[in-house]
């Protein structure tokens, strides 16, 4: 595979070409619009971090719709798929993990700022998503990264693994989003993950209640951003594979795309099930920490209860007026004993019902 990266700027263009299935040494983005209608070539070019110069100039070699361009520059895109006159575009997000503080390869200088700031990239607690736009033209596979982050070379490594260059542009397309789907389901494997040890959280008193609703609440932030992206992917597959009936494309690939339509479909449902999960979690942080309120209640109100008994007694018997007893030994006596006696009582019975 050759690469041409620029020096003088952050932009890296890189790709390959087959030829009868077979590597071609070289690659020029300038040299792609001849190769297009060549039945027996393959083309795949991948901008890193292009510059709108770039963006321009790829629009003019492929001749592109504005539009689309405008698609791939915009701050904020959602995942589709849009058929053109004669070409595809389409948009997805790869997953990656977040980086922990032990990271021992952190990115660094540009790459570092423009990934942090950068609206291309949206950060979660425990992933990155990474916008990747895609043209799909004839024999040609564009793509096009906004901020660096994702690792393309996967994709080349799963285009090597099952040889798609020898089923053409369907081959290379399945295995680009069967690399993003994946992610998607790691991603989803995490997050539920990150959930059930929230449940086991749930019950345990060391832990105070403000950290289970901080923690409930970025993990619900973090499916929001994850459905966003993982559930619309069904109906990108789904267009795919309709178009690829239309244009009555090879069939040996529609296994494969029925089999990446159904992991993305299970992904979807998935992150369904752990937003029926999460919301469980809230509820059940809520119910707990009413239970809490409730027995703190029953215990204040068995105490003061018991403590009333002594206060009302003695309070009876400093009255300032005559009454049986009145200031003698056996008043004392008497009234200690029924202070005694009825604090026992009170005890015995709340402790019965589970007050104290």
């Amino acid at each position: 595979m050759a690469g041409t990266p620029d020096s003088d700027r952050r932009t890296r263009i890189r790709g390959q070409i087959w030829k009868e299935g077979q590597k071609v040494d070289g690659f020029s983005l300038d040299g792609i619009s001849d190769r297009l209608h060549c039945a027996d070539t393959l083309i795949w070019a991948d901008l890193d971090c292009p510059s709108h110069d770039d963006l321009i100039a790829l629009a003019k070699e492929l001749d592109l719709d504005s539009v689309a361009i405008e698609d791939t520059i915009a701050a904020a895109e959602r995942v589709k798929t849009v058929n053109y006159r004669d070409y595809t575009f389409m948009t997805v997000y790869a997953i990656t993990a977040a980086p922990t503080g032990d990271d021992t390869n952190p990115p660094t200088g540009d790459a570092a700022r423009s990934d942090q700031h950068s609206p291309y990239t949206q950060r979660a607690k425990s992933f990155v998503l990474h916008r990747i736009s895609i043209f799909v033209k004839q024999n040609a596979l564009i793509t096009v990264r906004m901020t660096p982050g994702f690792d393309i070379s996967v994709v080349t490594q799963r285009w090597a693994e099952i040889g798609g260059e020898q089923y053409g542009i369907g081959a290379l397309l399945h295995g680009l989003l069967d690399v993003v789907v994946d992610g998607h389901f790691d991603a989803v494997q995490r997050l539920d993950n990150d959930i059930e040890d929230l449940e086991a959280l749930l019950f345990d008193e060391s832990v105070a209640a403000r950290t289970l609703q901080r923690r409930t609440y970025d993990l619900r932030k973090d499916l929001v951003l994850l459905r966003r992206v993982v559930v619309p992917m069904r109906e990108v597959i789904a267009a795919i594979q309709r178009h690829r009936y239309e244009n009555e494309a090879p069939p040996e690939l529609d296994p494969h795309f029925s089999d990446l339509y159904d992991h993305a479909l299970r992904a979807a449902e998935w992150t369904e099930s752990l937003r029926d999960m999460i919301t469980t979690v809230f509820e059940t942080t809520l119910s707990l920490a009413d239970a809490r309120l409730n027995t703190v209640m029953k215990k204040l109100t068995g105490w003061a209860a018991i403590i009333a008994v002594p206060t009302a007694i003695t309070g009876f018997y400093g009255q300032n007026v005559s009454f049986p007893f009145f200031q003698t030994t056996t008043g004392f006596m008497v009234s200690s004993v029924l202070i005694a006696v009825t604090v026992i009582a009170l005890y015995t019975t709340f402790k019965r019902r589970d007050w104290l």
